[in-house]
């Protein structure tokens, strides 16, 4: 196929008329249910620390007295579950988000993320809901869910939690040269697993939710212990093999929020990443009291390529990174 002359958008009109109409529909979903639109900042004081996550920075000049700098921000969690704390009841955002080193068929560094926050849901409550949405857009059927653990050992025959660190790392080497694998994490090899055999065999599977990661994949998620085992409640929802979102039953414990952020941190220095300043404002957001709430980020980039049967972005942002 000839690519179009470079000033022109890389996705076709029909594409972009499609993506209106999806906002459409997402704004009038959430007006449906009492959710309210917020809006936050694109640029502001703080990256994160998440290890697999790289913010972008925005330039020397500090947005105030005590900031080295500003970000594009990576996702509008931090102020949104400010707005929380503030009382703002249940929100939701369409939001234009950065995230440095992201790019191939179905990443872009500057991307449109659907996020939204329903004090006094849970996880499994929160699902529901994204099965409402995203199915109500797709018009696919509803979700099945498969717990981490289960999807391992059926498609990639490894327990994910109780297979030693050799092992895991013994499974990698046809897609990752040994001397390299010296500087795999647990995770880092569970991530390279889930991306090369578990995500293309839950292409044939229909929409699963995976739920149960790994206390040590938690993020911003709480933990417990289930089935003699230490998970997060944290889920992903994938339709084709396509990861579509992120969500979590919130963590809104300060003090454990700080200490992952303090550890996170400490595996960035280890992997010769530059180390974070921690969000402030965020901790004193969760002392003050963020309600018991679930969270969902959601990619609408990725919802509409599989809405349109495309199998790369470029077919559906009008002028991706090359084009940009």
């Amino acid at each position: 196929m000839i690519e179009p002359p470079s000033w022109q958008p890389s996705a076709s009109l029909a594409a972009l008329e499609s993506r209106a109409r999806q906002l459409a529909w997402v704004r009038g979903f959430f007006a449906q249910r009492g959710v309210m639109e917020v809006e936050t900042p694109v640029l502001g004081r703080y990256g994160v620390t998440d290890i697999n996550i790289d913010s972008i920075p925005a330039g020397p000049t500090p947005l105030a007295a005590g900031s080295a700098e500003a970000w594009l921000q990576t996702s509008p969690e931090y102020h949104m579950k400010r707005l929380l704390a503030a009382g703002a009841g249940p929100v939701y955002q369409v939001a234009r988000v950065f995230r440095d080193g992201e790019s191939g068929r179905r990443h872009n560094p500057e991307f449109s993320l659907l996020e939204w926050y329903r004090p006094g849901f849970t996880d499994s409550d929160l699902m529901a809901e994204v099965s409402d949405l995203v199915c109500g857009w797709l018009g696919c059927e509803a979700p099945r869910t498969m717990r981490y653990r289960d999807v391992f050992l059926r498609f990639s025959g490894v327990d994910p939690f109780l297979a030693s660190n050799a092992e895991l790392s013994a499974r990698c080497e046809q897609w990752v040269e040994p001397s390299q694998l010296q500087a795999f994490t647990r995770d880092d090899c569970l991530d390279l697993l889930m991306s090369c055999q578990v995500e293309p065999a839950l292409a044939g599977t229909g929409p699963v939710f995976v739920t149960g990661y790994p206390e040590s994949q938690a993020a911003l998620a709480r933990v417990s212990e289930q089935d003699g085992l230490r998970q997060a409640h944290r889920f992903e929802l994938y339709v084709q093999g396509v990861e579509l979102c992120n969500g979590y039953w919130e963590l809104t414990d300060c003090d454990e929020q700080r200490q992952r952020f303090a550890a996170d941190n400490q595996a960035r220095l280890a992997a010769g990443k530059p180390e974070m300043p921690i969000d402030q404002d965020f901790l004193a957001a969760l002392q003050a009291g963020v309600p018991d709430c679930a969270g969902v980020a959601l990619g609408l980039d990725r919802l509409l390529m599989l809405k349109l049967g495309l199998d790369n972005l470029a077919g559906v942002i009008a002028f991706p990174a090359d084009r940009a």
